[in-house]
C-alpha cells in the first residue's frame, strides 16, 4: 500500500436494476387545492431490483391499484423517478403496500448520484405517507428503504407522487450517468473501484500503469510495488513472483525468490538489492507479469471481500469499503474491521440500516488505521468513501468525486 508524503422521529431534512420508460404525460394535477401539481406521473423510473411484472413504472402510472414490489429479503432497495429537469418538490405521497418500509428516506439528486434526503423516518407504518413541506429540488426524486417492517418479503409501494410549482424555471438538469444498482461483478463499476484505490495507492487514476510501480515506503513492510501495493514484508509480493515463475520460468525476478522468503514477515532487503527494484520494473512490462499480478489482485483481496460484503447484503460503496481495507490491512484485518463495527451496528443482512452499518465500518476503519503511524492521514476514507456516504451514493453512480492525501479525483464514467 503506497502512503503519500436522524432523530427517531420522523422529520423534514435539510441537507440489479429494473428500468422501465414511459412516454411522458401532459398531466397537470392540482394537489389538493394548493398551488402545486403532480409532476412525476408517467416520469421514467428505475428500482434497484423489482418482481415479476411489478416494475418501477407502477409506482408512477395512473393506477393506485398496480406497484412497485423489490425482491423479497432484508437490506436496502429504492426507486427513482426522472423528472426530466431540475424542478422544486414541495410534497410527495406514497401509498405503501402491505410490504412496506420502516426506516426510509426520500431524497432528491441534480445527477442521479449525490443524493440529499429532504425527508427520513425510522418509524414507518405502511398505509399512507403525505410529507410536505419539504422544499427539495433536484431532477431525480428516490425513495431509499433501508429496513423492512416485517421479517419476511421485500418493499412495496403502489404510488409515488411528487407535486412541485408548476412551471417553475430552474437550472438545467444534468443527465444520468453510469449504472445504476450493479455491484463490482459488473464490470465499469469493478474499474471505478480499482481507479478509486489506485488514487490512495499510486495517485492516480490509471492504475494499468502502474505494474512497475516499486519503492520501499517506509511503512515497516520492505519493498511496495504493483497495482495494489504487493509488499515483500506481508508475503504477496513473494506469491506474485512465485506465480510468475510458474507462468514463465526463467523470468528476470525468479532468481529473486529465495531472498524474498527469506525477507518476508520483515523490512529488509537482504539479497533483494541493488539489483530488484529494476528487475521488477523491467517485468512489469511483460503481459504475463501484468496478468500475474491482476489474478493475485482478485484472488487475495477483491473476490474474497466482495464475498463477504455480498454475505452482508452491501450494495457497490460498501463493497468496494471491503475491497479497500482488504488491500491495506489483509482480509485477516478486514475481518477484524467488520467484528468491530458489528458491535455497534448490524448488516443490513442482519436486518441493520446500511448507512448507520457503513458508518460504524468506517469508524471502525479509521480506529485501525491510527494505530499505525503509516496510517495517520486517513483522507481515503473520510474525504472519499465517507464522502459518498453521507451523499448516500451506495451504488457508486457516477460522476464522483474525491480526496487523497489533498488531491482531487473525478470520474464520469
Amino acid at each position: 500500500m503506497r502512503i503519500r508524503a436522524d432523530n427517531v422521529r420522523t422529520v423534514a431534512l435539510a441537507a440489479g436494476v429494473g428500468v422501465t420508460l414511459c412516454v411522458p404525460l401532459a398531466i397537470s394535477v392540482a394537489a389538493a387545492g394548493s398551488d402545486t401539481v403532480l409532476i412525476s406521473r408517467g416520469r421514467p423510473a428505475a428500482a434497484s431490483s423489482v418482481t415479476g411484472a411489478d416494475v418501477a413504472a407502477r409506482a408512477n402510472d395512473a393506477s393506485s391499484v398496480t406497484r412497485w414490489v423489490s425482491v423479497a429479503g432484508p437490506g436496502t432497495q429504492w426507486v427513482r423517478i426522472d423528472l426530466g429537469s431540475v424542478k422544486r418538490i414541495d410534497r410527495v405521497r406514497l401509498q405503501w403496500s402491505g410490504t412496506f418500509a420502516k426506516t426510509y428516506r426520500v431524497q432528491t439528486s441534480t445527477d442521479g448520484s449525490n443524493w440529499v434526503s429532504v425527508y427520513a423516518t425510522t418509524a414507518g407504518n405502511g398505509g399512507a405517507d403525505d410529507l410536505k413541506q419539504l422544499n427539495g429540488t433536484g431532477r431525480y426524486l428516490r425513495v431509499l428503504a433501508t429496513q423492512r417492517a416485517r421479517a419476511t418479503g421485500g418493499y412495496g409501494l403502489s404510488d409515488v407522487r411528487a407535486f412541485g410549482p408548476a412551471g417553475k424555471a430552474l437550472p438545467a438538469a444534468a443527465p444520468a450517468t453510469g449504472s445504476l444498482a450493479s455491484g463490482l461483478e459488473d464490470s465499469r463499476k469493478k474499474e471505478r473501484a480499482l481507479a478509486l484505490i489506485s488514487s490512495a495507492e499510486n495517485s492516480t487514476l490509471g492504475w494499468r500503469g502502474q505494474f512497475g510501480y516499486i519503492e520501499d515506503i517506509g511503512d515497516g513492510r520492505g519493498y511496495t510495488g504493483g497495482i495494489v501495493g504487493f509488499t515483500s514484508g506481508t508475503a504477496d509480493m513473494l506469491a506474485v513472483v512465485n506465480a510468475y515463475a510458474k507462468r514463465k520460468p526463467g523470468n528476470v525476478l525468479q532468481k529473486y525468490l529465495p531472498a524474498l522468503r527469506a525477507v518476508n514477515g520483515s523490512d529488509s532487503h537482504a539479497g533483494l538489492d541493488p539489483g530488484f527494484v529494476p528487475a521488477w520494473r523491467a517485468a512489469a512490462k511483460d503481459p504475463v507479469f501484468q496478468k500475474v499480478q491482476e489474478a493475485a489482485r482478485d484472488a487475495y483481496y477483491f473476490t474474497p471481500s466482495m464475498r463477504l460484503a455480498r454475505d452482508d447484503g452491501l450494495r457497490a460503496l460498501g463493497q468496494f469499503a471491503y475491497f479497500d481495507a482488504a488491500v491495506m490491512h489483509g482480509v485477516s484485518g478486514l475481518r477484524v474491521i467488520r467484528a468491530a463495527a458489528v458491535r455497534t451496528a448490524r448488516t443490513p443482512a442482519q436486518g441493520g440500516d446500511e448507512l448507520a452499518y457503513l458508518n460504524a465500518f468506517l469508524n471502525a476503519r479509521v480506529a485501525e488505521m491510527r494505530t499505525e503511524a503509516a496510517h495517520e492521514d486517513v483522507s481515503r476514507v473520510e474525504t472519499a468513501q465517507r464522502l459518498f456516504l453521507r451523499r448516500s451514493n451506495l451504488d457508486l453512480t457516477t460522476p464522483l468525486t474525491w480526496q487523497v492525501y489533498g488531491d482531487t479525483y473525478r470520474l464520469t464514467n
